[in-house]
């Protein structure tokens, strides 16, 4: 099995027949060609896919009820690397942002990214400073200058939005 990308979490089932309801990591109809993902490290073969508002509906093989669909309530959903689409330029997968250096413009380390968050229309790089505090920094080019997958993230920021500035 390949490298395993999380994509999703399984929030409740959805109706009688086994079908369940998805909070969607990924792009917005990434389950709609996926031949299958992964959940407690069995694979499961998607036979539909659907939306309902925000939320992916799934019919998975062999969850044929509820009873079946309630087991795997807040599971994390996989998919192998293989599935993955390719990015444009500037676009990148928080997998491989996760760890990343993070410095200021004038080289200065402040720490690395420890998770992005997307619970808006834009995405916050949350980072731990060397310091041990966090910070918080909106993915926009306002504060994001370069991403380098080898050195890391450069940040220009303002006047607090970083715990240790002035």
């Amino acid at each position: 099995m390949d490298k395993l990308i999380k994509i999703g979490k399984i929030v409740a089932p959805h109706g009688i027949k086994g079908q369940v309801r998805v909070y969607n990591y990924s792009t917005p109809n990434r389950f709609d060609t996926l031949p299958g993902i992964i959940v407690d490290s069995k694979e499961f073969r998607i036979e539909k896919s659907g939306h309902a508002g925000n939320m992916v509906i799934l019919k998975l093989e062999s969850v044929d009820d509820r009873s079946s669909a309630e087991s795997m309530r807040n599971k994390d959903i996989f998919m192998e690397e293989e599935f993955l689409e390719e990015l444009s330029e500037d676009e990148y997968f928080i997998s491989d942002l996760i760890g990343l250096d993070v410095y200021r413009a004038d080289s200065e380390s402040l720490g690395k990214i420890k998770d992005v968050l997307q619970h808006g229309p834009v995405d916050i790089y949350e980072i731990e400073l060397n310091s041990g505090k966090m910070a918080y920094i909106p993915a926009v080019k306002e504060f994001i200058k370069e991403v380098d997958m080898t050195r890391g993230l450069v940040i220009d920021t303002i006047p607090g939005l970083i715990d240790d500035e002035d």
